[in-house]
């Protein structure tokens, strides 16, 4: 077993009104961060330009988090938590300003990396708080509440930015996002309490983390399945569009009920073993991403699929995290940092390999990917339980 290097700190504790404003802190991110899976066929419009070329705004905040995520904790040293957290969430909502005012696609682009910046810090930095603002005997709750913003913004926040789109201009919807990051910032700096980083992170245990085997497993298990996911998901709009006909006014309503099955897998996979819930998650993935170009073709055969879809990837994020934190359980700070770096690549990854597909094959195309990626991923998670008994 390789040793972490630095020692740890006692958590501090805190109460649950900081909680819930955490919770509605990754709400936002991920609301920010996913914005244009539902705006994506108005963007292009608007912009004049295609949709994989649209697709990219979420390409260059998945890879800005990426680098964010492992760089932040070394370039931050011992800062105040609080202090991080509040400034990321001023520039979010500079940001959601910016994009909202973008006059063409460079300066969008431009709010994004902004974006990139704030939710990779935020996405890191969430999991390591998440214990120390509520008495120790009260951690799992906690982070569960705190994780159920990411499940909450799939129902609520990515169809709401669809439905605001449709309405009144896909411009508003980052209005919202800047306005909602602004209140969050305000609300952080009063219910947090002083947050002393435990250590400051330095490059040792970067390295020392990835010297972990169960580690690096659960890395490339997060490439395969986000990447995958993110191939298909980004570009979910106008492949129900075009492959099953369906109107730009029920779009929101079916990603609301992704999003709805999306939570309740979040929860099943919070209830199992990381090792079985990764199998179900994979499995689930691959079995959709298979049956979407023939079964996904009428308004009841996408919705029936779009359901399973949400329930299987609902519970990545929490099931990734167990594993990262069961692979490396004294080094929580470098640990998340290198598992959000790669959650956010393989974002990054997916939106840019779908569109390369949308662009050249078609969009109803995209699914083949995660049919790929996912299967690989069961493979690797099924001969990794093997080799460990």
């Amino acid at each position: 077993m390789t040793t972490i290097c630095a020692d740890q700190v006692m958590p501090r504790t805190g109460g649950w009104a900081a909680s819930v404003t955490m919770a509605a802190t990754v709400f936002t991110v991920v609301t920010a961060e996913m914005l244009p899976v539902g705006l994506l066929t108005p963007m292009g419009s608007g912009l004049q330009i295609s949709e994989g070329t649209a697709g990219l705004t979420l390409t260059v905040t998945g890879i800005v988090s990426a680098l964010a995520a492992p760089l932040l904790p070394l370039v931050l040293g011992k800062l105040d938590r609080r202090t991080v957290m509040v400034g990321l969430l001023v520039l979010l909502a500079a940001a959601g300003f910016l994009a909202a005012a973008a006059p063409n696609f460079g300066t969008l682009m431009a709010a994004r990396v902004l974006m990139g910046i704030s939710i990779g810090g935020v996405w890191l930095f969430t999991v390591g708080l998440a214990r120390r603002v509520v008495p120790e005997h009260a951690a799992g709750p906690a982070t569960s509440l705190i994780f159920s913003g990411i499940g909450i913004a799939s129902v609520l926040g990515i169809p709401a930015g669809a439905y605001v789109g449709e309405l009144v201009g896909w411009r508003w919807a980052f209005v919202a996002v800047g306005i909602l990051a602004g209140a969050l910032a305000i609300a952080l700096a009063f219910l947090l309490p002083p947050l002393a980083a435990e250590k400051a992170v330095r490059l040792c245990d970067v390295t020392d983390v990835l010297k972990l085997k169960q580690l690096r497993v659960g890395l490339a298990l997060v490439a395969l399945l986000v990447t995958g996911h993110f191939a298909a998901y980004t570009y979910v709009r106008p492949l129900l569009e075009k492959q099953a006909g369906i109107t730009p006014a029920l779009i929101g309503t079916l990603l609301l009920a992704y999003g709805g099955a999306g939570i309740v897998g979040n929860f099943v996979a919070g209830s199992l073993r990381p090792t079985r819930a990764i199998a179900v998650i994979a499995a689930g993935i691959a079995a959709v991403a298979v049956l979407m170009p023939f079964a996904g073709t009428t308004i009841a055969g996408a919705l029936i699929l779009l359901l399973a879809w949400g329930f299987a990837h609902g519970g990545t994020s929490v099931s990734t995290q167990a594993w990262g934190h069961a692979a490396a359980p004294g080094a929580p700070e470098a640990s998340s940092a290198v598992l959000v770096g790669v959650y956010n690549g393989s974002i990054a990854l997916g939106a840019f390999a779908g569109g390369q597909v949308a662009d050249h094959a078609g969009t109803t195309t995209v699914t083949w990917l995660p049919a790929v990626l996912a299967t690989a991923a069961l493979v690797l998670v099924l001969a990794n339980r093997r080799q460990r008994g």
